[in-house]
């Protein structure tokens, strides 16, 4: 697999950033399984993450920050469905279960199943 510190052309970049989502939530769902949540929680968060930066890198962007994460979803969510700021939102409290370890084993999966939502709204929107 290539390095995004690699010089890529924009169609390399964006397979780069899908692999790497599917990396990171087939890593999510065998956290789940081992019943390490917290862990999981990152991981589904970075694949959320990975899909949102493919997206930017479709339209000729580049997110290097949280804040522009947030900042390409609240447009997108704007532009195509309300639905993706939602389920972004429910993604974001994943990543700082990673700090506080404080969601249940259901709310875990709640929000691994909301990330899902995600990713496939996101790749429709890739593709």
């Amino acid at each position: 697999m290539k390095m995004l510190s690699e010089p890529l052309n924009p169609d390399e970049r964006v397979e780069l950033h899908l692999k790497l989502s599917e990396r990171y939530m087939d890593e999510a769902e065998e956290f789940l399984r081992r019943g390490e949540y917290a862990q999981a929680s990152e991981k589904a968060w970075e694949a959320a993450s990975q899909v949102i930066k493919a997206l930017a890198a479709r339209r000729g962007e580049e997110i290097r920050s949280h804040s522009g994460l947030h900042e390409f979803v609240a447009r997108i969510s704007e532009e195509q469905d309300r639905e993706i700021g939602r389920l972004w939102r429910s993604t974001t409290s994943l990543h700082q279960n990673i700090y506080e370890n404080w969601f249940t084993e259901s709310q875990v999966v709640d929000g691994v199943e909301d990330v899902k939502k995600l990713i496939e709204k996101l790749k429709q929107l890739v593709n």
